[in-house]
């Protein structure tokens, strides 16, 4: 793999080409003529004035998305697709931020390269792609649409990990930048690609420029972004309208000859097309056998009147609806997000292919666009529309789902699994079945029980747990992936069942005891109830959120009844997430088990494997250590043992401690008994249970 370097002095150009790897070293250390340091050090004065830098031209563009052959005329000619897409963070204030945003790109596995701008206040980040096959497109045509759906995706999965905005370019093979200088460049050689298939075209979603028009009359703007359909409809109706209230006193089923004149007329005047006029005339009325004398009737009136679309015949409030809903659906591409709940929307004609909230802001700028153009709409005309049903739903995770393609037959999630190295016997197939689970739920399956079941990586630092959890995802989904969990406000963890896709409990450890009771709730609940910022209904949320966890200690479990729902896994060695991943197979196998039936919730066998696996990570509570100081378990048999009451043994083990022990860990106690299968017997006054002291 090759990249071009080439530098512009007066006419002529310099070309040159080095490897990857002799690149990443020319960054880390500057030419002799130190131009890149002269120009951070001179660019702060030049900010605001028509000042450049003198020596821009010893400093060469850097061509790394593909390597193209020189001309003898001059030009460049495609040769190879290097597979690479550039991101670009800029506007940043300066090289801690920049150092902020290089660490935070690491933690993405494909992640090839990240270093800092010529500017020094910028970020470019190099992200891999290939085929599934791990091949490359070969044509400039085929490189062209592959590396447009790639940049997109790039966009997509580096944007959750950045805090600052990325700089939104058009994605071409001839993208480049100016060399640049950074002594520490992040660069992972054995990045694993994204995997993407080959975009045959490009979709709509992902058009960077689109015909503008400044056709004013509706009717000339008859094509894909406009109704116009409905738009006839509308003046028709209007048309015929008038025409009534000339003629007076008709009814359906009496002679039509006395309406078509004034409705002819009427639509003369409205600007509708005689052939349009007279099929939904035809239509109105049922009278195809007078067809005939019908078209006699408007072809006749059409002849003789003048002034063709002189007298509109709508109002001026349809007018101005008609023509707002034309300048929304020409301009924007405008969604409801059910899954975020909120609109969102894209430009067109523009490199926006992403699509952002619909805020307060967002809308004013539509508004001011509106009055540009002439349209007398007020604020709350657009709310009108945009809160109506005019605007389509989008379900983001249910149409990447339903879109993902026919299962190849390899079992990928297991394979996924085996990333995970470990000695539980049973990991494979459970993880499996919480995979589908979340499928499951993602495609609506089940709504009376949500997703309870939570595998817990444990392992040391450094084993890549969570980046494990961040790339179950696909670029297309990873936005809908959160590992900060505020067990501290209610109302937002339960937000969070309907907003995320998967939600990684990080640091599972550290949940306490008191949180413990909250997040077993959170686990089972089918729904979220949620109350909307100054609203009075409470709105049932569809859940979409499964859970997973990491943690750094294996004595995490103490809820004695709840082990039943979690996969605890100690993990003995690092995690391998330098790997390809061919996410739509992965789904696609997925959908396919859970489209023809196959379990995907634990059964109780499943169950059972769990509890006893989870054993050797349950948390040993002080009391438990108290009491197997002091008392065991006898079997009846034994005649050293006695029958004693949990409060009894509470009373025994506080008077042998200078701790103050709680009167509540009685009843903890007496659950602790049962679970060990000590002998009892009802009494009077409650449980006997039969022990022996040490």
């Amino acid at each position: 793999m090759k990249i071009g370097l080439i530098r512009k002095e007066n006419t002529t150009e310099a070309w040159s080409v080095c490897t990857i790897e002799t690149f990443v070293e020319k960054v880390k250390r500057e030419s002799k003529g130190k131009y890149i340091s002269r120009l951070r050090e001179e660019l702060p004065s030049m900010q605001g004035t028509k000042g450049s830098f003198a020596y821009i031209g010893k400093i060469p563009r850097v061509y790394p998305v593909a390597e193209f052959r020189r001309m003898p005329d001059g030009g460049r000619k495609f040769k190879r697709y290097n597979g690479i897409v550039v991101v670009e963070v800029n506007c940043l204030s300066g090289m801690a931020e920049a150092e902020h945003v290089k660490q935070q790109v690491s933690l993405l596995p494909q992640t090839y390269a990240a270093f800092v701008g010529s500017s020094g206040r910028s970020v470019k980040i190099w992200i891999r792609f290939s085929l599934p096959d791990g091949s490359l497109p070969e044509t400039e045509e085929l490189a062209s649409l592959f590396h447009v759906q790639a940049y997109r995706l790039a966009v997509q999965c580096c944007q959750p990990l950045i805090p600052f905005p990325i700089t939104l370019k058009e994605p071409s093979l001839d993208q480049n930048f100016r060399m640049t200088l950074d002594e520490a460049p992040y660069y992972h050689p054995d990045a694993p690609s994204f995997c993407l298939e080959q975009p045959l075209s490009v979709s709509d979603g992902n058009s960077f420029r689109e015909q503008q028009r400044t056709e004013e009359n509706p009717l000339g703007r008859m094509d894909l972004t406009y109704d116009s359909y409905h738009t006839l409809t509308v003046m028709f109706q209007s048309a015929l309208k008038r025409a009534l209230d000339i003629v007076g006193n008709w009814h359906r089923g009496n002679d039509l000859a006395p309406v078509l004149a004034p409705l002819a007329g009427e639509c003369f005047k409205s600007g509708i097309p005689e052939e349009e006029a007279v099929y939904r005339t035809l239509r109105h009325y049922y009278e195809y056998k007078d067809e005939v004398g019908i078209r006699a009737t408007f072809r006749n009136v059409y002849a003789e009147m003048k002034g063709f679309g002189s007298r509109p015949s709508i109002t001026r409030e349809q007018d101005t609806a008609l023509r707002l809903e034309d300048f929304l659906k020409r301009r924007y591409v405008i969604r409801f997000n059910s899954v975020t709940d909120g609109l969102e929307f894209r430009e067109r004609n523009s490199i926006r292919f992403s699509f952002r909230p619909l805020d307060k802001r967002a809308r004013n700028s539509i508004a001011i666009h509106a009055l540009k153009e002439g349209i007398q709409a007020w604020d709350r005309d657009i709310d009108r529309f945009l809160n109506s049903e005019s605007i389509p739903m989008y379900n983001p995770v249910e149409e990447y789902l339903y879109e993902v393609g026919e299962w190849d037959g390899r079992d990928r999630i297991r394979e996924l699994a085996d990333k995970v190295v470990c000695r539980h016997p049973h990991w494979r197939d459970l993880f499996y079945r919480w995979f589908l689970s979340m499928v499951a739920h993602w495609l609506g399956r089940d709504k009376q029980h949500g997703n309870a079941t939570t595998p817990v990586l444990i392992g040391p630092q450094g084993f890549r747990k969570s980046t494990f959890c961040r790339i179950l995802l696909p670029p297309e989904l990873r936005f809908g992936y959160t590992d900060s969990l505020d067990f501290s406000s209610k109302r937002d963890a339960e937000r969070y069942l309907g907003r995320f896709f998967l939600v990684n409990l990080d640091e599972f450890d550290q949940i306490s005891v008191n949180q413990q009771a909250f997040l077993k709730h959170l686990l089972q609940k089918p729904s979220a109830s949620i109350r909307k910022p100054y609203g009075t209904n409470i709105l049932e949320m569809r859940r979409y959120a499964s859970f997973i966890a990491t943690s750094n200690h294996s004595d995490l479990l103490t809820d004695l009844s709840g082990n039943r729902r979690f996969i605890c896994v100690e993990v003995t060695q690092p995690i391998d997430t330098n790997i390809t991943i061919n996410y739509s197979q992965l789904y696609a196998q997925a959908v396919h088990a859970v489209m023809h039936g196959e379990r995907y919730w634990l059964d109780d066998t499943d169950e059972a494997i769990l509890k006893e696996s989870n054993e050797e990570f349950r948390q040993v509570s002080p009391l438990e250590h108290l009491f197997l100081s002091r008392f065991s378990v006898a079997s009846l048999e034994e005649e050293d043992g006695e029958w004693m009451m949990a409060m009894d043994v509470f009373n025994h083990l506080q008077a042998g401690t200078r701790e103050k022990l709680p009167i509540g860990k009685v009843s903890h106690l007496g659950r602790l008994l049962k679970k060990w299968n000590a002998p009892h017997k009802r009494w009077g006054k409650g449980s006997l249970y039969y022990l022996k002291k040490q």
